[in-house]
């Protein structure tokens, strides 16, 4: 009896990653070998670039903090400590916001948080 092999799912399948390569260049958008490595890259890539995109915004939200904070005379450190034990919960992406488009607002965060 021949060997059976699932013409169709195999073809599905090598759609699908064709798909995904779609608007890549040269032979990567259309050579099976080449686009499957080529999809299988950007997605680990897509992958790794969720998880730093998270530790990026952290960095530019503490920068932002610092730089109000610094307009005030206190460090980002300080400020942190300072906000924790008054049990102030701002998270970063909101002071960040706050000390970039709204000082007066982030001035009253920071007064209170010191005073």
């Amino acid at each position: 009896m021949p060997r059976s092999v699932n013409t169709v799912a195999s073809k599905a399948r090598r759609k699908n990653t064709l798909k995904l390569a779609k608007g890549y260049w040269g032979r990567r958008k259309n050579v099976w070998t080449v686009a499957k490595n080529a999809v299988e890259r950007g997605l680990q890539y897509a992958y790794r670039d969720r998880k730093a995109k998270k530790r990026t915004f952290r960095a530019l939200w503490n920068q932002r903090i610092n730089a109000g904070a610094r307009l005030h005379g206190i460090s980002y450190s300080v400020l942190m400590h300072k906000l924790d034990s008054k049990e102030i919960t701002l998270n970063r992406k909101v002071l960040a916001d706050l000390a970039m488009n709204h000082p007066n607002a982030f001035a009253t965060v920071v007064q209170t948080a010191v005073g």
